[in-house]
């Protein structure tokens, strides 16, 4: 008897198909984005303070979620492990933005942000360029 072959999660998806990885990526970069929206409404609404305390916690469980697939398409999936230290440094800037947040340092809040949008939306590209070469590759 043959000793099961281990999938990468790439191959799990199969071509075209989005992974669990992708797609947490990509609510991750949407919720930030999404603050930096309700960042401007702060300054000219009521309700700017309360949208973006919820998309506090709702990018902060985006990150969270991003971890958690991390981890099941290394383990599980026989993926690399560098997604998860990427995910990981994800939470802390995170929880450094929560607690600045909460501290009303925006001297520091804003451009950690502004940093954490441009990081995130970078990886999002890169995971779903890397999946457009390998199926250019299968042909």
């Amino acid at each position: 008897m043959a000793a099961p072959s281990r999938t990468t999660p790439a191959q799990a998806a199969g071509p075209g198909r989005t992974t669990f990885v992708e797609v947490s990526l990509a609510l991750q970069t949407l919720a930030i984005f999404f603050q930096a929206v309700t960042a401007g409404l702060l300054l000219s609404t009521a309700h700017g303070e309360t949208l973006h305390g919820v998309g506090a916690r709702v990018m902060y469980g985006a990150t969270m979620l991003y971890v958690l697939a991390a981890v099941l398409a290394w383990r599980p999936g026989g993926g690399s492990p560098r997604p998860i230290m990427y995910a990981t440094g994800f939470l802390v800037l995170a929880s450094v933005q929560v607690v600045l947040g909460i501290a009303h340092e925006a001297a520091w809040h804003v451009p950690l942000g502004v940093l954490m949008f441009g990081l995130s939306t970078v990886s999002l590209g890169h995971a779903v360029f890397t999946r457009m070469l390998r199926r250019a590759a299968r042909g």
